[in-house]
């Protein structure tokens, strides 16, 4: 933001401003896309700033600068997809480490580290990161991070991110939190001593469910110039067309998300209500276990709600077909409201035993509120129970 550099800004501010002014030529409001795979070179080691489109790209970079200021970061590496960053992370560590993570984490973060890491001589222990005492036991010689996600991915358990660093801090390891679900606009988790911080883009940064990506963002520095490193050799940057998507939508973050907290608190209050739901996941709710915690850590409560059915009332695919503006879909943070069943959608690439240790039944629903008027979501879910 060159020209706006020697003031602070606030998220709402930064979202729209951050990383557009590139285009010097014509002075353009919106950042240009760059699609080309490479740049001419004025003379012999002498170029404007990018030489090949896997190494550097402007829209790829005014992405990168727009996310490290929402976050709050040195700098910030934007990749194809979200588990691109995980490919990418995954470089840091060499055979014989160790990972400590949650056991309620989304499912294709557990595939990585439970399948594929262990071929690179990399172990994960999966525990309940809501107690920092099991993550303090479970640290050993050659454990090197420790992989924060929360709120988790299906049940909305919510992890003291300040506890859980402090512990990272006291063994020397490495500390990544995955903020998805929150995005920057409701909870920063650099502000309670986080490393690196990742998300997908795919989700709540883009909002509009046509593009997916990932980005990786630093609090220090050096560590950037380490994943700066690995996205360039490993190839796993996103293109100009999908950063500019991403771009584009992050304009109107904070506005959408307040409008998906507004539709994800009135639907859990209505189904925390209903006799054919047995239990309802949500932070903002008083009831949840977390819930103190996370008006400590987060600014609100976000857009996602899950809720256990009780199957001997409620017939899922009945219950999913009578729907009429929730789409029975995977992902999440787009305008549209989604639904799901984890047991058989998200998280059905992990085994059995992992879907269960994690708290997810065939009867928890996953749901992803959008921008829709909270009264009618509340009223197709009303219709769809009976």
């Amino acid at each position: 933001m060159s020209r706006k550099e020697q003031r602070e800004y606030r998220l709402e501010t930064l979202s729209v401003h951050e990383g557009v002014y590139k285009d010097t030529a014509y002075n353009s409001v919106t950042t240009p896309i760059y699609p080309s795979s490479t740049f001419a070179f004025e003379r012999i080691g002498q170029h404007k700033g990018y030489d090949y489109t896997r190494s550097g790209n402007p829209t790829r970079q005014a992405l990168a600068d727009n996310l490290a200021a929402l976050e709050g970061g040195t700098g910030a590496w934007v990749t194809c997809t979200g588990m691109a960053t995980f490919t990418t992370l995954g470089y840091l560590f060499k055979a014989g480490d160790h990972i400590v993570t949650g056991k309620d984490i989304y499912s294709g973060t557990i595939r990585f580290l439970n399948t594929v890491l262990p071929t690179h001589g990399v172990e994960t222990s999966f525990v309940n990161m809501s107690d920092p005492d099991e993550v303090r036991k479970a640290i050993r010689p050659n454990t090197k991070a420790v992989l924060i996600e929360t709120p988790s991915n299906p049940l909305l358990n919510i992890v003291d991110i300040a506890a859980i660093t402090a512990v990272a801090r006291e063994h020397g390891l490495l500390s990544i939190a995955d903020n998805t679900f929150m995005s920057p606009y409701f909870q920063r988790p650099f502000e309670f001593g986080v490393d690196i911080v990742v998300h997908s883009t795919t989700k709540y940064l883009n909002g509009h469910s046509d593009v997916v990506g990932g980005a990786i963002i630093t609090r220090d520095a050096k560590l950037g110039e380490r994943i700066a490193f690995l996205v360039n050799a490993l190839g796993t940057a996103c293109s100009p067309f999908d950063a500019w998507l991403v771009l584009r939508g992050v304009k109107t973050l904070a506005y959408r998300m307040e409008a998906h907290q507004r539709n994800a608190m009135a639907v859990a209050r209505f189904l925390a209500d209903h006799p054919k739901v047995k239990k309802v996941y949500y932070p903002g709710l008083e009831t949840h276990p977390g819930h103190a915690l996370a008006k400590k850590q987060m600014r609100g409560f976000g857009g996602m709600v899950s809720f256990d059915a009780d199957l001997d009332k409620v017939n899922l695919d009945e219950f999913f077909a009578r729907l009429e503006l929730f789409s029975l879909a995977e992902s999440l943070g787009g305008v549209e409201s989604l639904i799901e069943q984890p047991w058989t959608m998200s998280h059905s690439s992990i085994s059995e035993q992992a879907r269960t240790e994690g708290g997810i039944s065939p009867s928890t629903v996953r749901m992803s509120l959008g921008i829709e008027h909270p009264d009618d979501l509340v009223a197709d879910l009303r219709a769809a129970l009976g």
